[in-house]
């Protein structure tokens, strides 16, 4: 990945302006710019056409000042000692108003979600989906279907990979947990802990801050340095002000929930306070904070998943803010848009499964056979020709308890729907090729 141009500097660009009439003209140029719909770095900027009479650099200099009376500093400070700014432009407002609206407060949402009953399918998948991508970010490699196989049966994860997954699944599980817990570093420890348990080339290494000699230079696929971390012997004042800043006793000035909840997340990815395992700590932090303030359908939110589409802009974004004066905005644009693309997925997600439900259910219940978790198995087998179902698989899908799942599946193999083995001590229950004419021999028979 190519390292953004660092823009000129402001000092330099100023002195360049002597004549008071430009001084004049840059005005008008700084107001044009308040209403642009655009954050652009100057690497950016200086590829685009420049507005007529202007230079490039007089474009980014009246961009620059602009932008300066709505930065706002944070405790968040660089390697050189310099504070991290943000700003909330029109771009960001109207992200986050996107943001409250889908997922905050009373969000409209199927009886499926809302429904005790059932919402732990849901809640299950989206965990499985984020630990997944999380990992995968960070060089997992499986596919999503052995990686859900593995949570759904319970087995012990085969690699580094399946393990990283399996950590993160966990992870998530834990989060939830804690929402009504401050941050203190002793929490931040027991998070990567989970995170990095038995995945580390040092497993002492899982649950400390790294060492002074253990330099992380964090670089791409080709060895070339992107981020340079703080010293170790800065990171236990560093990790007490980022907690400070996450519990809201930090700064002294209102800040939007998901907007902490971001600065939140590149926070930590800066200090990179471990030697592995940093991102998915920051994300996870994210998660916390999001669900702490509120935000609970972030608990069926996968942000891993739109980010592993476009990684290099996540890249770009940590880079952006970096190499122009430490402006968190760039962070902050992309990862509003990242949030509201993934509401926007499960929303409809949600409408697919909804529309998929509603016509399997009536079918279903018209027979009056089935429960609603045995409607719910037997729509996704109807989908998975020579799926296999266990006790254990069925139990995790819907959070209920052995005896349940198994009263379950033996019905329904009894009633024919599911084929049955017996592989060891385990019973296997498969779904088979013509489940729906089974289904409609069912419910004629049933008619008689």
């Amino acid at each position: 990945m190519k390292i953004p141009q660092t823009p000129p500097p402001l000092n330099e660009l100023m002195t360049r302006l002597q004549k008071p009439d430009r001084m004049i003209q840059l005005f008008s140029l700084m107001q044009a710019q308040k209403t642009r719909g655009e954050y652009l770095h100057w690497d950016k900027l200086r590829r685009h056409p420049v507005p007529d009479g202007f230079t490039h650099e007089e474009w980014w200099l009246a961009t620059k000042l602009s932008r300066m009376d709505g930065l706002r500093p944070i405790g968040l400070k660089d390697k050189k000692g310099r504070p991290f700014f943000f700003s909330v432009p029109e771009l960001v407002m109207e992200e986050l108003h996107q943001i409250d609206l889908g997922s905050g407060g009373q969000v409209s949402l199927p009886d499926q979600i809302t429904n005790p009953q059932t919402r732990d399918r849901y809640l299950v998948s989206s965990l499985m989906e984020e630990a997944i991508t999380s990992s995968q970010l960070e060089g997992a490699v499986t596919t999503r279907e052995v990686a859900k196989e593995m949570i759904r049966t319970g087995r012990k994860p085969r690699d580094n990979s399946e393990r990283m997954i399996l950590n993160n699944y966990v992870t998530m599980q834990r989060i939830r947990e804690l929402k009504d817990r401050g941050l203190t570093p002793e929490l931040v420890l027991e998070i990567h802990r989970l995170v990095t348990d038995g995945t580390m080339e040092d497993p002492t290494a899982a649950g400390r801050f790294r060492h002074q000699d253990e330099k992380r230079v964090v670089g791409d696929d080709y060895d070339q340095i992107v981020h340079i971390p703080p010293p170790a012997e800065e990171l236990e004042e560093r990790m007490k002000a980022m907690c400070a800043f996450a519990n809201v006793e930090t700064p002294d000035y209102f800040i939007h929930p998901a907007v902490r909840a971001i600065l939140l997340h590149f926070w930590l990815a800066y200090d990179h306070p471990f030697y592995d395992g940093n991102g998915r700590t920051a994300r996870a932090l994210f998660y916390w904070a999001m669900i702490r303030r509120g935000y609970w359908l972030f608990e069926f939110i996968s942000i891993s998943k739109i980010i592993k589409k476009a990684p290099m802009k996540y890249s770009l974004s940590f880079l952006h803010t970096e190499t122009d004066d430490n402006d968190l905005t760039y962070f902050l644009l992309a990862q509003t848009r990242v949030i509201r693309q993934a509401i926007a997925e499960l929303h409809a997600y949600i409408q697919r499964k909804t529309e998929e439900f509603h016509d399997a259910e009536s079918h279903m219940k018209a027979l009056d056979l089935f429960n609603h978790r045995q409607v719910e198995l037997l729509l996704h087998a109807i989908k998975h020709p020579n799926h296999r179902y266990t006790f254990a698989s069925h139990g995790k899908s819907h959070g209920i308890v052995y005896q349940t799942a198994r009263a379950d599946l033996i019905d329904l193999s009894a009633r024919g729907m599911l084929d049955s083995q017996k592989k060891g001590k385990q019973w296997i229950f498969i779904s088979p090729s013509d489940l729906s004419e089974r289904l409609m021999k069912l419910g004629k028979e049933a008619q008689t």
